[in-house]
């Protein structure tokens, strides 16, 4: 019988170097409209949570990135 996998959100950096995802994260967007900013957040959010792949784990973050 497959055992239960509970999934949680983890808040602790496990970058090696966070400011450089935060660096490429902000060259990114250069040269990007508003509206095409927007779009290639979602675009980011839509293949990380395609990664993670759990949907407790996705709410868990909405309720974070919210502030909730």
């Amino acid at each position: 019988m497959p055992q239960a996998t509970t999934h949680h959100l983890i808040t602790d950096s496990h970058l090696d170097a966070p400011d450089d995802f935060y660096e490429a994260l902000i060259e990114a967007h250069q040269g990007l409209s508003t509206d095409e900013s927007h779009a290639f957040n979602a675009r980011l959010v839509l293949l990380l949570a395609n990664h993670i792949g759990a949907m407790p784990v996705l709410r868990e973050a909405l309720d974070a990135a919210r502030g909730s």
